[in-house]
Order: C-alpha cells, then structure tokens, then sequence
C-alpha cells in the first residue's frame, strides 16, 4: 500500500515541476501523467508549446461570420459517423510472356477450376482440350488463367492443326503459338497468294505435311517461282497437297525430302519439272479444258529420271492419249503399284497393252473414262491375276457386261470394282456440231460427223459371285435388266440411277452387306432391295413345339428341355443379324 501511495504522489509532483514523463515506445502508460491508459481520462492539460492545442484554441477564438477577411485558417471538418472498413479489390497482373514453367499447369499444383469449388487435374483439362476445335481450344483461353495456360499448353505440344480459316491474319496469329507443329491442314475460304506460304514458312520450322484445300469461292494465286521458293527452303518437308493451283504456269520442284505430291487444277504448265529422287506418290490434276497446252509426253517421260522410286501415279486429264502411256513405258518405273490415268478418252487398247508390258505387280489400276474394250480387259486380267485388287472403269462406254463377268471370276484377289456409268442403255445420237473450215480463201460451215462409239446392248445380265469382293460399285449402269451378286464380303453395293433393273430380276445373296445406295431407282426396286436385304416383309417364324420325324410321315411333340436349349443358343450363342442400311439420297 506504501508504494501505491509513494507512485501516486510522484507523478503530480513530477508534473508541478514541468517535467513531462518520458513516453517510451511500446509504453501502455499515458505521456502526460504517467497512469495507465486503459479506463484513464488524463486530466492535466498539455503544455504551451504544443502546436495542436494552440491550433484549437485560435480556432475557438475566431468570430462567426459569413466572410472572414483575415487569415486563411481551415475550417473545423465536421465530424462524420465511423463507417466499417473497406475491402480492397485485389487486382492480378498477368505477363503475356511467360515462362516455360509458368506456362505449364502442373507447375502450380496441377489442379484447375472448373466450376464453383471443383478442381480437375490440369493434365485432364489438357486431355479434353487436344480433341476439341481450334476456335474452341481459343475459347476456353478467356474462362480463367488455369484454363488459359492448358490451352497455351495444347498449342505448344500441337503436332497436327486442321483449320478453316478465312483469310491469312488468323493463321499467322495462330500458327506462331505451335512451334512443335508436324502437319498443318488448311481449308481457306478467301484467295490465297504468296504470303500464306511465307507465314507458313517462318512459323512452322519443323512442318513435315502442308495440305491446303479451297473452298468454292475462293482463288489460289500461287506463282510456279513462289513455290519453287517454298519447297526449296523446306528440307524437312514430306508430304505437299495443294488445291486450285491454276495459276502456277510451271512447275519446278526439286526436293529431296519429298515423298507425297498432290496439285490439282493445273492448266496449260509451260515446264513441267520435278526432281525428287524419294517421291513415292504423284497425283497431278489438270483442268477440263480443251485449249489446255501442257506437253504430258514431256512429263511421262521425264519421271523415269527424276523419281526413279515412283510407287503410286496419278494423272487426269482429258488429253491423255496412247502416245503419253508409251512415254510412260520409256520411263522405266518398274516399281509402279498403282496407277491412275483418268478421263483420257484416247486412250485405247493399244495403251493397256504398254501398261501390260511395263508393270508387273499393279494392285490398283484406274482407267476410268478411257475407251477400251473387253479385249483390253481381258489383258489386264491375264497380266494381274495374283497383284490386282482395285479395278476401277467407270465412264467406260465400251465394255459390256461380260467383260466385266470375266474380269471378277479371273481376279480372285479383287476388293473393289467399279463400273460406274459404263453398262448404259444407248442414249440419244450425239447432235452434229460444226466447225470453222477454211475453202479458198473463205470460211464455210462444215458438219463434224458424232464419234463412234460401240453400241451398248440393252437389258444386259450381271453374274457376279466372288469370294473376296468388298465394295461393288455399279451407279448409273441403266443397261442392266438382270442383276445377281453372290459375295459373302461384300460390305458396300452402288446400285444408284439403274432405272431399267427389273425389280424380280434382282438377288442378292451378302450377308455382310452394310450399306446400299439406290437414289434414282424405282420404288419396286427398293422394295425388292429392302425385302432381301432388310427382311423387312418376311413374316416371323412360327415358334412350334413340334418336330417332324425322319421319314417325314407326320411331328411329334419336341421335349421342353430341347426347346429351351434351342433358346439358350439362340439367346447367347446364334447367329447376329447383320444391319444394313438402304441409303436413298
């Protein structure tokens, strides 16, 4: 109790003397008096040299009035009510250019929201965004920052892009963000000029397959030198398919590291040039036009020395002719397995007696819209009976019906075979056109005699029965009256247009069949094709407990355990009925 006493009568004694206690930091007394704070109201006044009180007690002694000429002094603020505290928007600052490891998801944890308060690992959301659209792998970027680095991830590790775009800003926006790109494939439905390939060419260093396509409004205005350029400074390129190449007017392409070709739509080519030793297939497309002045002799036989290791050749054009097959033969592609020679309507049988001659192990031979007969056909089925299994003669007016027969029974390894457009019905004469002859000095009209054709006979017979035969293709052969098919592989039967097929003159006998097109046919016939097909009029089979006897005199009651084991087979062990659709557009 002394000592409580002695403290208190210290600190007034202390302040008498004007000596203020000193406050120490982190000190709970007051800086006046020296008492503790809590629960204390100070009661000695605070000294004349403090600024702050001197500052109130001017403020107290100035007059009220409206204006106030003296000394600018502040106004007392007015006190305001206390309001709670307010939380700050926290804000993120995002660098667009990140790191690897930032870019990478399973660097932070490797979880990703993907609603309110559920997280998938980041190598799922990965996995899902790899088997969506490009447009939907950019617009999961904007949900949030987790699914804006699994996106970034998807890019970086893209080795295959197929994209539409409509012009080049999207592509090189895009094409920059997949440095480990293999194989782009583009489908432009705008022009196209040098500047995709230059795009194409700094973004993707390590780009092995390039395929652009055009849609049907859009121009490909790619130069023969642009090109050249491309192919020469891509030596990692392997695979070249380009669409609407038709203002090319050359082709040189030298390449070494090239095995796939594909340009379409080219016409009249004043050079024709392509010295790639490793080309394994060439497809080359020229346009149906009649003033087309490409020299095809001049590229038959400039192959042999240029891609000595030709696998696979593919050429339409409407100018192809025996004297370009015979060049062929001089080329001297002995390692030839398909070949392709399409809308050549000069070539004869004279050409499939060079093909004949110069290859001995063809598995697939196109000569569709040529104009050989069944005596070229039967040389292709005595040159190829153990290699050949694609056939394909569509828009051959000239072979019949028989021919055909004996091409499917004297090719036992044969799994295609399409006559498309071949067993017509005999249609109106070719109309007499004219021409412009010149006669001494002046022009007269002079009627062109129609070309000569062999006559289709009409309502032919087709017996096909084959053993390996997966895919028969026969639209538009109106000459058919009669059709039996006996293929127990056949998966795929085209009968489309073949408007004179006799409904009761059909039978097919696949039990493999899949699909079957007939648009264009009667409705008899697709009722006779339903009916054996689809067993769609056949009554169920009575169930009858019942069994005749050996001699067939008269049935006798069946046992109920052979019925339910006669159940049971059928339940788990039967024979599935095959499902087969009719396809009628």
């Amino acid at each position: 109790m002394a000592s409580s006493h002695a403290s208190s009568a210290s600190a007034p004694a202390a302040v008498v003397a004007g000596q203020l206690v000193p406050k120490k930091r982190g000190n709970y007394n007051c800086g006046r008096c020296g008492l503790p704070k809590k629960g204390h109201v100070c009661s000695v006044p605070a000294p004349a040299g403090d600024g702050r009180a001197a500052g109130a007690a001017a403020e107290q002694k100035l007059p009220r009035r409206a204006l106030y000429f003296g000394e600018t002094v502040a106004p007392a603020p007015t006190p305001t009510p206390p309001q709670p505290p307010e939380k700050k928007a926290r804000v993120e600052v995002v660098e667009v250019e990140s790191s690897e490891e930032e870019l990478d998801p399973r660097g932070r944890g490797g979880w990703v929201e993907v609603a309110a308060g559920k997280r998938v690992p980041g190598e799922v959301v990965v996995e899902v965004l790899r088997r969506l659209t490009p447009r939907a792998v950019a617009a999961s970027a904007a949900v949030s920052r987790g699914w804006r680095d699994c996106a970034r991830q998807v890019w970086r590790t893209a080795e295959e892009l197929r994209l539409r775009a409509a012009g080049v800003r999207p592509v090189g926006a895009l094409l920059p963000r997949c440095p480990a790109l293999s194989k782009l494939v583009l489908r432009m439905e705008s022009d196209v000029d040098a500047t995709m390939l230059a795009c194409v060419a700094f973004s993707c260093p390590n780009l092995q397959s390039l395929e652009i396509s055009m849609a049907d409004t859009a121009v490909n205005r790619m130069t023969g030198d642009e090109l050249t350029r491309f192919v020469s400074e891509k030596r990692s390129l392997s695979v070249l398919k380009l669409d609407g190449c038709s203002s090319l007017g050359f082709i040189n392409i030298s390449s070494s590291s090239l095995s796939t070709l594909w340009i379409s739509d080219l016409s009249s080519l004043t050079k024709s040039i392509i010295n790639c030793p490793n080309l394994n297939e060439l497809s080359l497309g020229f346009t149906q036009q009649n003033n087309d002045s490409t020299d095809l002799i001049s590229l038959m036989d400039g192959l042999g020395r240029t891609c000595s290791n030709l696998r696979n050749l593919h050429i339409s054009s409407i100018h192809l002719s025996n004297e370009a097959v015979f060049a062929l033969e001089s080329a001297n592609l002995r390692g030839l397995c398909m070949l392709s020679l399409i809308l050549g309507s000069k070539i004869t049988d004279a050409a499939v007696a060079s093909i004949v001659r110069s290859y001995a192990s063809l598995d697939l031979l196109d000569l569709s819209g040529s104009s050989i007969t069944d005596n070229g056909l039967g040389m292709i089925c005595k040159a190829f009976p153990h290699t050949l299994t694609k056939l394909l003669l569509a828009l051959c007016s000239n072979i019949t019906s028989c021919g055909v027969q004996v091409a499917t029974t004297q090719l036992p390894l044969l799994q295609l075979m399409d006559c498309g457009k071949s067993l017509c019905a005999n249609s109106h004469p070719e109309a007499e056109r004219s021409y412009f002859g010149e006669i001494s000095g002046g022009i007269k009209f002079c009627s062109k005699l129609p070309t000569q054709r062999k006559q289709q006979p009409t309502n032919q017979k087709l017996i096909i029965k084959h053993g390996n035969l997966k895919k028969l293709s026969l639209w538009g052969c109106s000459a058919l009256d009669a059709l039996y098919v006996n293929c127990p592989e056949l998966s795929d039967l085209n009968l489309n247009s073949c408007t004179n097929l006799h409904p009761e003159r059909l039978l097919l006998q696949c039990p493999s069949l899949k699909d079957v097109h007939a648009s264009g046919c009667c409705d008899m016939l697709i009722g006779a094709i339903r009916n054996q097909v689809l067993n769609e009029f056949a009554s169920a089979e009575p169930r009858v407990p019942c069994k005749r006897l050996a001699d067939g005199s008269k049935r006798v009651q069946v046992p109920n355990f052979m019925l339910e084991q006669q159940f049971e087979e059928e339940k788990w062990g039967g024979p599935k009925r095959s499902q087969c659709t009719v396809h009628l557009s």
